[in-house]
């Protein structure tokens, strides 16, 4: 009965430190305390040194939990990249993944073995330990502040995210194959990592069209799909683990494949594994705060913040700026990606891997990294959101409490339920206007259930529930956020005429027969400035396009929404006919009237 008993209150011990860790969250918001650093500290206060008293030293289980962890943060992470938003950082982001991680390895490594008399081989491990970057931990502060990253840079850090956690991963297990086993050569090391690399590559693919197959061909009972994805990617990560390859890359570039083709009960899917991986997170920082003893951090304190100095103010700025060298980021972004170089969850977990295999002196690595994790979220996990505006990398959402509602329709695929509370600033009350390939389908006014027709005209506080493809549901968001009044009409822009920030280059492109490139034309006015200048747009900005010269005239939220047309006065630019080149103006001229009548 005893050891009954024991197991019990093991599990309300266990169960009361994670709800602890849920709670604590909205205290770490508030104050905008970084939420890992968090769960840390209750990990540390709940174990054998702190007044929680607890003995755990079990890095076996610890790193089974952290493997599965870190599987499901991956796997949510490509769940949710859209593909046609990281095409164009796919090549930086790569460079940034593997020639970063190493590079950051190699200038760490003489700082570790002259502060803590390593080996250079251990130096490198350690190098390899504390390589990668936590991009979970970074959105979580930048979506708690009410921020919103500039495309091209949040597109970067998603994609460097997903994927440098399996080259650090490589590298860490050859580098401790090299000190345990010592017969690793160039050959066998360059034939591991394309083994590694490919296979993994095949595996995730595979996977994922699999599940996706599944997912949309067999019919479950309501409210297992959700759970039938994750176990699939745990499935994934295990086949591709037991192959030898990279499970994380695998789980990752599943995750993409899923997120990126039409599947049955997408939105519930995405809403439990946010779940898991709150959950996941949490109770591995909470695992590996027990892990620490407060006693052995003594003797190597000093040592360890000598490297966490280093790694943010030389190694991460250095790997940074020589890997964007070849790409056109300007400077802030350079300096922002840097500063981006948060170690969490990956490096704690990398470091029990020493001590996993009995390394001499292994847990001096868990130690190192512990005080790295610390002073990385610390110090820049606090300074994020301030890096992020000083740099202007990043603007304030518009709307931070956006409620959409999704509701999957059983049957099909190509549409969902979306639902919104109508705002009386909100476009769609301004302008009375939806995209064509969404349909108004009922209103709720007064726990009334109407038809379009019957809640003619629609007022503020209704909610409105549309058709609309699942892909596109988001787009939807920016026809119900509160939106400022737009400036008046400038009286000095003569002849030039105004259109709205969220009209698409393509758009333009077929009116004016202005070249765009394929990428180009999915992208809107505001985001075209967002990605081009280096700065947060102000009134009067201006960027060319072709012989157009497009100039800001309104903004709100931080985000340009009204854009004035400059038009070439001495030449007609190429492109339609002049009847229609000046029936599109007439159409444009007459819709911004049209506008600017009903704000």
């Amino acid at each position: 009965m005893a050891s009954l008993d024991s197991v019990s209150i093991a599990i309300l011990l266990g169960a009361i430190l994670v709800m602890a860790g849920i709670m604590s969250s909205l205290v770490a918001l508030r104050f905008g305390a970084p939420l890992l650093l968090v769960f840390l500290f209750i990990g540390v206060v709940a174990g054998e040194a702190g007044p929680g008293g607890i003995r755990f030293d079990d890095v076996r289980s610890t790193y089974l939990v952290g493997s599965v962890a870190l599987a499901l943060i991956l796997f949510d992470g490509g769940l949710k990249t859209r593909f046609n938003s990281i095409q164009a950082v796919l090549a930086p982001s790569a460079v940034l993944a593997t020639v970063g991680v190493l590079l950051t390895a190699v200038i760490i490594a003489p700082v570790a073995k002259y502060t803590l008399g390593m080996s250079w081989t251990e130096a490198m491990l350690l190098g390899a330990v504390i390589a990668s970057t936590d991009a979970a931990a970074v959105f979580l502060l930048i979506h708690g502040r009410g921020l919103r990253l500039r495309p091209r840079v949040a597109a970067t850090l998603e994609v460097e995210s997903g994927t440098n956690d399996p080259f650090a991963i490589f590298l860490t297990l050859v580098l401790v194959e090299l000190l345990s086993l010592g017969n690793s050569t160039a050959g066998g090391v360059a034939l591991q990592f394309a083994r590694e690399l490919g296979l993994g590559t095949i595996v995730g693919i595979v996977g994922g069209r699999l599940v996706v197959l599944g997912l949309n061909r067999i019919t479950l009972p309501q409210g297992l799909h959700a759970p039938f994805v994750a176990t699939a990617a745990v499935v994934i990560f295990g086949a591709a683990q037991t192959m030898h390859c990279s499970g994380f890359l695998a789980v990752y570039l599943a995750g993409i494949v899923i997120g990126n083709r039409p599947t049955r009960a997408h939105n519930s899917v995405v809403v439990f594994l946010d779940a898991a991986t709150w959950l996941a997170q949490i109770v591995m920082f909470v695992l590996l705060g027990l892990l620490v003893s407060p006693e052995r951090l003594g003797s190597t304190f000093l040592p360890a913040l000598a490297i966490a100095l280093a790694l943010m103010f030389v190694a991460r700025p250095v790997a940074v700026f020589l890997c964007l060298a070849p790409f056109p980021f300007p400077r802030r972004e350079k300096l922002f990606i840097s500063w981006v170089g948060l170690r969490g969850a990956v490096a704690i977990f990398l470091a029990s891997i020493p001590v996993l295999v009995d390394l001499p002196n292994g847990t001096l690595y868990f130690d190192i990294a512990f005080v790295v994790v610390l002073v990385s979220l610390g110090v820049q996990g606090w300074t994020l959101a301030w890096a992020a505006r000083r740099l202007h990398v990043a603007l304030p959402r518009a709307e931070r409490a956006l409620r959409r509602v999704e509701l999957d329709l059983p049957g099909q695929l190509e549409q969902e339920l979306v639902g919104y509370l109508v705002r009386k600033n909100s476009l769609f009350l301004r302008r009375r206007v939806i995209p064509s390939w969404s349909k108004a389908t009922l209103i709720i006014r007064d726990e009334e259930i109407l038809t379009p027709l019957e809640a003619e005209p629609i007022v503020a506080g209704d909610y409105v529930y549309l058709l609309a493809p699942p892909e596109k549901a988001e787009t939807l968001d920016r026809f119900f956020i509160d939106m400022p009044q737009a400036a008046p009409v400038d009286p000095h822009m003569l002849g030039d005429f105004m259109v709205l920030g969220e009209i698409t280059l393509g758009n333009l492109a077929e009116v004016y027969g202005t070249p765009v490139s394929v990428e180009q034309a999915e992208l809107s006015l505001a985001d075209y400035f967002d990605i081009n200048l280096d700065h947060a747009p102000k009134i009067d900005d201006t960027l060319p396009l072709g012989e157009i010269i497009l100039v800001v005239r309104s903004l709100g939220g931080g985000r340009v929404n009204v854009v004035g047309l400059r038009l070439p006065e001495d030449e007609e630019p190429p492109g339609p006919p002049p009847r229609r080149r000046e029936r599109a103006k007439r159409r444009v001229r007459e819709a911004w009237k049209q506008f600017v009548e009903s704000l």
